[in-house]
């Protein structure tokens, strides 16, 4: 008897300290999918513009690359990049929403064209149009025109899946936050943690993680982002240093002309 006790016990403990439970759902579950993608984007609203530092590292087919990019983003569709060496920037990519141009300070190349998803991957390798990687870049995400959409709570994540007329669908997968797990569902803070995009096939087109969010200014915004492009094999990563919410934007921010004895070159949009 004392010896199955003491197994007993063994057991408990090795139950209690080597496994771990899949975290908890709220006590009051969200079940409104449209509520919950109403709530996240209010609660990702009130700022206008950031300005940030990130280190950002690509995989791509001819290698990796990796180096230290400044970022201008405003809503809702101007962005500017600066990729920064130890002498000063190497390239500079803007967009004011309509407009594109990439100066190539190393080839001595201007390019510019149209804002669209081509032109905008030409530096961070996201394949999507400038207002969708800014969203990318904040905790938000691309959504797909959808017809319906469902909601459940899966491992202590709420996650949206949402359905297109062609087949498309998209999984949004959110955290909520430890002290908001017992209050009612309205209440609860939403962070943006997944979101995947799968053809009719069931085929991944491209899956975004959120991770490490950080506070600034009252705002949440994920200090580490990986967008992973199947369609263009593309894998990028964004690990932000510094963020500075509704920074003063100098005026010609999002805009470029080339410098005298550049090459200037067309980058039309397919």
């Amino acid at each position: 008897m004392a010896r199955a006790h003491i197994i007993a016990l063994l057991l408990l403990a090795l139950t209690s300290t080597g496994c771990k439970s899949a975290p908890a759902c709220p006590l009051q579950m969200r079940s409104d999918a449209r509520k919950a993608l109403d709530d996240h984007r209010d609660q990702q609203s009130g700022w206008r513009a950031i300005k940030a530092e990130a280190r950002v590292t690509q995989w791509a087919r001819d290698g990796r690359i990796r180096g230290t990019v400044l970022m201008f983003l405003q809503r809702p569709d101007r962005v500017r990049f600066d990729v920064m060496t130890q002498v000063g920037p190497a390239a500079v990519l803007t967009s004011d929403g309509e407009s594109f141009q990439l100066t190539d300070l190393r080839q001595g190349t201007f390019l510019q064209g149209p804002t669209c998803t081509e032109n905008i991957a030409r530096l961070l390798g996201i394949s999507v149009d400038a207002e969708n990687v800014l969203r990318l870049l904040t905790g938000d995400t691309p959504m797909i025109e959808a017809t319906q959409q469902s909601m459940e709570c899966r491992d202590g994540r709420y996650v949206v899946t949402r359905f297109a007329a062609d087949g498309t669908t998209q999984e949004v997968s959110f955290s909520v936050d430890d002290d908001d797990l017992g209050k009612a569902p309205a209440e609860q803070r939403l962070s943006l943690r997944r979101s995947v995009e799968r053809g009719a096939n069931g085929d991944t087109r491209w899956e975004a993680t959120y991770d490490e969010y950080v506070e600034v200014a009252g705002h949440s915004f994920p200090s580490k982002v990986r967008f992973i492009d199947q369609v263009n094999d593309a894998d990028t990563s964004v690990r932000v240093k510094s963020i500075a919410v509704d920074p003063e934007v100098p005026d010609g921010a999002f805009h470029q002309s080339p410098s005298p004895g550049m090459s200037v070159e067309f980058a039309p949009c397919p």
